[in-house]
């Protein structure tokens, strides 16, 4: 069984962290994910930085862009990961646009992840439908899941589709919006939460977007298995460094 739906079935709200590949410090990547472990995280989704991406907010693109500078690449971020499944258990998920990986070769792109040990991708601009015809196939054959987004504004016919075709987990987008951009959870969110848990779903979901906090982790959590935090998470990297991961994840998950 692949890793993500082993700890899917876990009985607790899980904790996702999204970072940059190649940030602060082009060799940093393998150093987040052992501390990122260590401090309890439950699943880490390393970005794959592109020079065009399509629902980055400010903090996100700015690191992308410093590791791009950096010079991170496909071939360098797995040449960083190739001995990573020695030191760490937890599920990988490489996150990042679709056009890397096409120029990659998408059949090598994913041999490669299953060699390395990744788990999933999470692709934001491979349309569920395109990636049903043409990857699945490909995608299976090596072991990974595909993770496909929803929004506020995501049809319940659409979301059904997406939750047929899939078999890990659906990313929760909070909101119409980039990355970044929002702190807290009104009554619209709350009821899109509410919705989409009443649709019984075969996939948990999991829920990206405007989480900062312990408080914000909470709500996300209620209606849902777990949420993903990545934009106050590169802030707390920019500002106290690789070494201080464990004071991050503390105040998510416990407040303090």
């Amino acid at each position: 069984m692949n890793r993500i739906n082993k700890k899917l079935k876990e009985d607790k709200k899980l904790l996702s962290i999204y970072f940059s590949a190649g940030y602060p410090q082009v060799n940093d990547t393998a150093t987040i994910i052992e501390n990122l472990e260590k401090s309890g995280v439950d699943m880490i989704e390393i970005g794959l930085p592109f020079s065009d991406p399509l629902a980055d907010g400010p903090t996100i693109q700015a690191s992308s862009t410093q590791a791009l500078k950096n010079g991170m690449t496909s071939e360098l971020l797995f040449d960083q990961l190739k001995d990573i499944r020695k030191t760490v258990s937890i599920p990988l998920i490489i996150m990042g646009y679709f056009n890397p990986m096409l120029q990659y070769g998408v059949e090598d792109f994913c041999k490669k992840c299953e060699a390395i040990g990744i788990d999933g991708l999470i692709i934001p601009d491979l349309p569920v439908d395109v990636y049903h015809e043409d990857y699945k196939h490909i995608f299976e054959k090596y072991g990974l899941i595909n993770v496909f987004l929803i929004t506020p504004q995501t049809s319940d016919e659409r979301i059904r589709y997406i939750d047929s075709v899939s078999n890990g987990f659906i990313y929760m987008v909070s909101s119409a919006s980039v990355t970044g951009s929002s702190s807290g959870f009104g009554d619209e969110q709350t009821s899109y939460f509410k919705r989409i848990a009443n649709m019984n779903l075969k996939n948990p979901q999991i829920v990206g977007f405007g989480i900062s906090n312990h408080e914000t982790f909470t709500q996300a959590t209620q209606y849902a298995k777990g949420a993903i935090i990545g934009s106050a998470f590169i802030k707390h990297l920019t500002k106290d460094g690789v070494d201080t991961i464990g004071s991050f994840s503390d105040m998510i998950l416990k407040g303090r």
